[in-house]
C-alpha cells in the first residue's frame, strides 16, 4: 500500500476567544504574543518542521489580521531597509510563507471543530492532511507533528497525538484505549469523549494534533450535530475508525493551552526562559515573584 505524503495542514482560527476579552475584542486570540511571536506562528513553525507545504486557515469575521500577518507589509519593510535593520528584515523574510502556500476559507457560523475541518475540504482535496489546533503550543526537542509524521510514514492510516494527564482528570478530555505497539506509538482500540470518572480506558488524552485521511470529509458532510449542537470531529473519527486504522503518537514534551489564561501565561514563562537574550534578566525576577507566593 502506498502511503501518501502529508503536505497540507488545516488550522481552524475562527474562534471568538471570549476567554481573553477585552483583548480579543479587536485582536484575534491567535495573534496574542508568547514573548515576541504570535501564538499562531509557533504552530505554523511546528508544521513547517514536519514538512508541511501548504497551510489552510479556516477563519471567521474579524480575522483578516491573520491573513495580513502572513503577507508582506511593504511600508514596514521599506522603513527597516532605510534604517539598515537587516536582522529584523531577515526575520520577517524567514517567517513569511512562500507565495501560493497559504489558503484562507471562511467558517461563516460557529458550528464546531468538525464543521471547520469540513470547510477546508475543497482546498485539501483527496489527500491526507494534518490538523493543528492553534490554541495548543507544543515544546519539545522533536516537534509534535514531526513525530506524528514519522509514525504516519511507518503505519499509514490516521494518527492522533496523545499525552498523559492526571487519572483523576480524564473526565475532562477525549481519552484513547491502548492497543498493540506500532513504530513509536500504538494502535488505538477506542476513543471516548469525556468518560465518566473511573471509566476511562487510560489516562492518555487527545492533545490537539491529528493526521487524518480525506474520507473524514464525507463523514462530516453527513454528520448530525452532537454535544453543544455542534458538528463534533470526535464523532466523525469514531465512524472513520470503523473503516480505517488509528494510531497514537505519545507526545512527551510540554503542551500549553494558550486558549486559557493560565496556559498562556505559562507558555510565556517557559519560552522566555528558553531565550538566551532575555533569560538572565527574567529568571531572577521570576524567582523573586515566586518567593512572594
Amino acid at each position: 500500500m502506498t502511503i501518501k505524503k502529508v503536505r497540507k495542514a488545516i488550522l481552524p482560527v475562527a474562534g471568538l476567544g471570549t476567554r481573553f476579552l477585552p483583548a480579543t475584542k479587536t485582536v484575534p486570540k491567535e495573534m496574542l504574543t508568547v514573548v515576541d511571536k504570535p501564538v499562531i506562528q509557533y504552530v505554523v513553525d511546528e508544521a513547517v518542521e514536519a514538512g508541511i507545504e501548504h497551510f489552510v486557515f479556516v477563519t471567521g469575521r474579524n480575522k483578516a489580521v491573520i491573513e495580513d500577518y502572513f503577507d508582506i507589509q511593504f511600508e514596514l519593510e521599506q522603513l527597516l531597509r532605510d534604517r539598515g535593520k537587516r536582522t529584523e528584515l531577515s526575520l520577517l523574510s524567514d517567517l513569511r510563507p512562500m507565495a501560493g502556500t497559504t489558503s484562507f476559507t471562511r467558517q461563516q457560523e460557529p458550528l464546531g471543530l468538525g464543521h471547520a475541518v469540513w470547510c477546508a475540504r475543497d482546498i485539501v482535496g483527496n489527500e491526507p492532511f494534518a490538523l493543528l489546533l492553534p490554541d495548543m503550543v507544543m515544546k519539545h526537542e522533536t516537534p509534535c507533528l514531526k513525530g506524528m509524521v514519522d509514525l504516519y510514514d511507518h503505519a499509514g492510516g490516521n494518527v492522533i497525538s496523545v499525552e498523559e494527564c492526571d487519572p483523576e482528570l480524564t473526565y475532562k478530555y477525549g481519552i484513547v484505549g491502548i492497543g498493540e505497539p506500532v513504530g513509536e506509538g500504538f494502535r488505538i482500540t477506542e476513543m471516548v469523549e469525556k468518560p465518566p470518572r473511573g471509566e476511562a480506558p487510560s489516562n492518555l488524552f487527545i492533545n490537539g494534533r491529528y493526521i487524518l485521511q480525506p474520507e473524514i470529509f464525507e463523514i462530516l458532510e453527513r454528520q448530525e450535530p452532537g454535544a453543544g449542537n455542534e458538528i463534533q470531529l470526535t464523532d466523525a473519527m469514531l465512524k472513520l475508525a470503523n473503516e480505517q486504522d488509528f494510531a497514537a503518537y505519545h507526545f512527551k514534551g510540554e503542551t500549553y493551552d494558550c486558549g486559557a489564561k493560565d496556559g498562556f501565561i505559562l507558555a510565556n514563562v517557559a519560552f522566555a526562559l528558553q531565550r538566551d537574550d532575555i533569560r538572565p534578566s527574567v529568571a531572577e525576577k521570576f524567582k523573586a515573584l515566586a518567593a512572594k507566593l
